[in-house]
């Protein structure tokens, strides 16, 4: 996938969702994924052509691992122009070695986002850019149905009334392995996750069961996320 491609998905989502207005100032969590750092590179290209002007900057929450070299991401941020900011946490410690968690991605979830919102709004942004992609949107639903009972996914665009900023997912058209394509074609410096959770979660099951039934139905990916934007779930358009 090329850069134009990347674009072409984003700004359809942008403007099918209204993400973006004049004078935002948006805050990109980067993660150091191949996802976030995607979506740092579209929406910094977008900035360039988009006719609402709006500034970016990149957040790292550190969740405190030894073993997460942020060198090269630092690297990349400066070689876009683009500011970027790495807040250190215990966030790690506290899940793994004082709570011992046994489900410790929604406990590090929760704290890691609510310490990405503060930095945002203490930086002056409005908006905070998640590179959440098209799978993501559909796990999230079958975990959601299977471990919740309910039916509901991630929304395009969810307010958030204690911080006052706005969660915006410009990636949600673009398929995992079309970013996956662009992370390796373009080089962009990943960094893999040092938790020891990572590849042993719910979402990967999730994700591998998705994997092995389009085997069997080849458009089931797109059907599913069909079906959500076809559905009455909070944040989605109707598109019949």
């Amino acid at each position: 996938m090329k850069i134009q491609h990347l674009l072409s998905y984003v700004r359809r989502a942008v403007q099918d969702y209204n993400m973006i207005e004049e004078g935002d100032h948006i805050a990109i969590g980067i993660s150091a994924g191949k996802d976030s750092l995607a979506l740092l590179v579209a929406l910094r290209h977008l900035q360039y052509f988009y006719p609402k002007k709006f500034e970016i900057e990149a957040i790292t929450i550190s969740l405190g691992f030894d073993n997460f070299d942020l060198t090269a991401v630092k690297a990349f941020c400066e070689k876009l122009g683009v500011r970027y900011t790495v807040h250190e946490t215990q966030i790690a410690q506290i899940v793994f070695e004082e709570r011992k968690e046994s489900n410790p991605c929604s406990l590090c979830s929760k704290m890691r986002k609510g310490a990405l919102n503060d930095i945002a709004k203490e930086l002056g942004c409005n908006k905070i850019a998640l590179g959440h992609n098209k799978d993501d949107i559909n796990e999230t639903l079958l975990m959601s149905l299977f471990y919740e009972g309910r039916i509901h996914t991630m929304s395009p665009v969810t307010y958030l009334d204690r911080s006052e900023v706005s969660i915006i997912r410009p990636l949600i058209y673009v398929p995992e392995r079309d970013i996956k394509y662009f992370a390796k074609k373009e080089g962009l410096p990943v960094v893999k996750s040092p938790c020891p959770a990572d590849g042993v979660t719910r979402r990967e099951t999730t994700k591998q069961m998705i994997y092995a039934l389009e085997k069997e139905i080849p458009q089931l990916s797109n059907r599913l996320f069909g079906a959500i934007e076809r559905s009455e779930i909070d944040g989605w358009k109707s598109r019949e």
